[in-house]
């Protein structure tokens, strides 16, 4: 009786947290993280050795070192996910004030490491991009906001977060980063929409940032080569752009074979953000398309649990974060392709990167808390006017 009131199986409160945490998880997202990770693994044998031995390093260090941030940011993924809502809110905001900071510092204390913009901490056995930390903070942050607006009496949630979300990006575009800053500002945008804005000022806003991306393509140099570079009908074959598109294209339906990919002896990132080149030049489409469908599958689901959520909160925070990992693998991939300018992003839990790794295994961690079977009443019982 209880089930066909609420629509879910209650949680005991007793039941340890193992089995409850097991039996409440989304599974099948769980699972398609670990396979995109497995097959990060894999393109990362095939990717880093020609960069591993043209940095003097042994063959497989980098997929060793993509193994051991992965660990981290699998163990992180977990950890988090076992926690309640509450507790993931208290340390995003904690991680979100901790992320702000360092990306306010980038410009006195950052390098460039010879790529033109200042995203990273040198730490020297390692290095820290603040940003990748930042997102996932802010979606909390600004969800929480957006949710205590609609309270009675309720806080100026609406405008705190867009004001707070044209600070980060403000900085994320003098970095410049300009791909970050666009992830940013849509994820904002998906989260205030389904907070019930206007559909008017979602398309002003959208006009505002067409206005920005001129005046940056006048007033930005690196900003204007990429874009000069998307829009030219000639692809430079001996750019990054040219030797992905020829790499895809040489790989046809069923690839080269494994090994036998020529693209990651000329792409200097061929095992970060041109990952997707090597995947489809050595498996062919037939991989890249189980690429599409276990990032399609984890966006899906975590949308339709999401939607059957109560707590405004968590359904912003979690679409939110979902809304920014289904982006971000889109923009990577759609680079490759020569479908969007470049951006220097990185595919989610398969490019190399241990910022990228860790901060993607905290914001899925985050997203599988917030998307876990809890006894509530649903969404549309409150539509009905049967919400408790």
């Amino acid at each position: 009786m209880t089930e066909m009131v609420y629509g879910t199986i209650p949680v005991r409160e007793t039941e340890p947290v193992l089995p409850k945490w097991w039996r409440t998880i989304d599974k099948w997202s769980m699972s398609c993280i670990l396979i995109l990770f497995g097959i990060g693994i894999l393109l990362g044998l095939a990717a880093s050795p020609p960069l591993a031995e043209k940095n003097g390093f042994s063959p497989f260090h980098y997929v060793e070192r993509q193994a051991l941030f992965g660990t981290l940011a699998l163990s992180a993924m977990l950890l988090t996910s076992m926690m309640n809502p509450h507790l993931v809110r208290r340390l995003a905001v904690l991680g979100f004030l901790v992320a702000f900071v360092a990306l306010c510092l980038l410009p006195f204390f950052g390098t460039d490491f010879g790529k033109g913009a200042v995203r990273w901490f040198s730490l020297g056995f390692a290095s820290v991009q603040p940003s990748e930390f930042l997102k996932p903070g802010f979606v909390v942050v600004a969800a929480w906001m957006m949710a205590a607006s609609q309270d009675i009496n309720g806080p100026p949630g609406l405008t705190w977060s867009f004001c707070l979300a044209l600070v980060i990006v403000t900085l994320l575009a003098m970095q410049p980063d300009f791909g970050q800053a666009c992830l940013v500002l849509f994820g904002w945008g998906v989260m205030y929409f389904v907070a019930g804005a206007p559909i008017l000022l979602l398309l002003g806003m959208a006009g505002c940032a067409v206005l920005a991306g001129s005046f940056a393509y006048s007033n930005s140099e690196h900003f204007a080569r990429r874009i000069d570079g998307f829009l030219s009908p000639d692809v430079d074959p001996n750019t990054q752009l040219g030797f992905a598109t020829n790499a895809i294209r040489e790989g046809g339906f069923f690839g080269v074979g494994v090994g036998e990919g020529e693209v990651k002896w000329s792409l200097p990132d061929a095992h970060t953000d041109f990952i997707i080149a090597v995947a489809a030049e050595e498996y062919g489409l037939v991989l890249v398309l189980c690429i599409i469908a276990l990032y399609g599958i984890i966006v899906v689901r975590s949308l339709l649990r999401l939607v059957r959520e109560r707590d405004p909160f968590i359904r912003l925070a979690g679409t939110g974060l979902v809304v920014m990992f289904g982006v971000q693998a889109m923009i990577n991939m759609g680079v490759a392709v020569r479908l969007l300018p470049a951006k220097g992003m990185t595919l989610p839990f398969v490019s190399y990167g241990g910022s990228s790794l860790i901060a993607g295994g905290i914001a899925i961690g985050m997203l599988f808390a917030f998307t876990r079977t809890r006894a509530q009443g649903e969404i549309g019982d409150i539509l009905r006017g049967r919400g408790r």
